[in-house]
């Protein structure tokens, strides 16, 4: 009997994905558990897997395809030889009040620019932000949308070698270092840090709550949270000619495990409070750690933290990720001198308001 392996929702807000990889052909065995493919969204590339044993009957998508949310991807059938089941074609029927209804970051952008979702024409079934976009940028329905441009092919060098399929981690770096290279005019500043300050506000606040672990990068990273809810250009990108300042401050925190480096996110940071942001920090690093992160655990940052400090490391620049307009760089040079840089995107913040931020963050403020 066959059964179908569904299009995952990588972001609550996307409501199509990108499928950038196949793993499988038609006729092949596959386990359960198996990648069979992948999806991306700006933000993401996410593992598709089976989830059965099985024949892959059909594939219902190419790479580079755009394709639907929960739409069917694979039909997986006990034999080889089992027919796939026929889809049934798509009906405009209700399409009307479907393209109505804007997702959440289409809502975010209407109520922004003082929008109605009427104004806008939706070319999908949903009205999205690439719909709002295209609006704002004065293109009609059907034209490409106003923001990133491709990014650049690069030429096969001279020197032979082989080419290596990347693994989904190293495609999504790769999105984001095209994103900051292409889109995103960086800058980066730099100040002393106040390293004695916040240790010892870390070892009181350890001792206070009981905590095993030195707490603090997770301060830091509060505090920056504290700063973007006070100041929201900081957490705000650019989208056609206006600055979209986000409703929630989503922290990045990047988390060297292994091989891999992972940008891990606390959704909703600033309504945590100290202690449980401390703590929902604590506990995404270890996840991390163990590779058990989801999609919305590594997607959605609207302000970033990076600490290479453990390193000795003077100075780093870090990448910014999508749509993200300041990543800060916590070091500390082997005499113990504590820095903090910023990468930030000079379309969005200029160096005065960065290094500004950046005083505030180097003592806490209850130091």
């Amino acid at each position: 009997m066959s059964s179908a392996i569904y299009v995952p929702r990588v972001n609550n807000n996307d409501d199509e994905v990108k499928l950038v990889g196949l793993e499988i052909s038609v006729g092949a065995r596959v386990a359960k558990g198996q990648t069979v493919g992948q999806v991306e969204t700006d933000k993401a590339v996410v593992d598709v897997e089976a989830d059965r044993d099985g024949f892959v009957l059909a594939i219902e998508g190419r790479v580079d395809d755009t394709i639907r949310v929960g739409s069917v991807l694979v039909w997986i059938g006990d034999t080889a030889d089992e027919p796939a089941p026929v889809q049934a074609p798509t009906t405009d029927s209700g399409s009307q009040l479907a393209r109505s209804t804007p997702t959440a970051k289409a809502s975010a952008m209407l109520a922004q620019h003082g929008l109605d979702a009427s104004q806008v024409p939706a070319e999908g079934e949903r009205l999205t932000v690439a719909d709002v976009e295209r609006y704002l940028a004065g293109a009609p329905a059907g034209a490409p949308a106003a923001a990133a441009p491709a990014p650049r092919s690069e030429a096969r060098p001279e020197v032979a070698g082989e080419l290596r399929t990347l693994r989904s981690e190293e495609r999504g770096m790769l999105a984001t270092v095209s994103w900051h290279r292409d889109v995103a005019v960086a800058g980066y500043v730099e100040v002393a840090c106040d390293t004695a300050a916040w240790d010892a506000y870390a070892k009181d606040f350890g001792q206070r709550h009981g905590l095993l672990l030195s707490p603090l990068l997770p301060l830091m990273s509060w505090r920056l949270v504290e700063l973007a809810r006070e100041t929201p250009r900081l957490n705000a990108t650019i989208v056609g000619n206006g600055r979209l300042e986000f409703n929630e401050v989503n922290l990045g925190f990047t988390v060297q495990a292994g091989g891999v480096l992972y940008l891990a996110v606390v959704r909703n940071a600033a309504s945590l409070g100290e202690l449980g942001f401390v703590n929902a920090l604590v506990e995404l690093q270890r996840r991390a750690a163990g590779h058990k992160l989801g999609p919305l655990e590594t997607s959605g940052t609207t302000i970033g933290f990076s600490s290479m400090a453990r390193w000795k490391v003077s100075r780093h620049m870090p990448i910014l990720p999508p749509h993200t307009a300041l990543m800060v760089a916590h070091a500390e040079a082997p005499d113990g001198t504590g820095v903090l840089g910023a990468t930030y995107d000079h379309r969005v913040l200029n160096g005065a308001e960065v290094a500004a931020t950046l005083r505030k963050l180097s003592r806490p403020t209850k130091a």
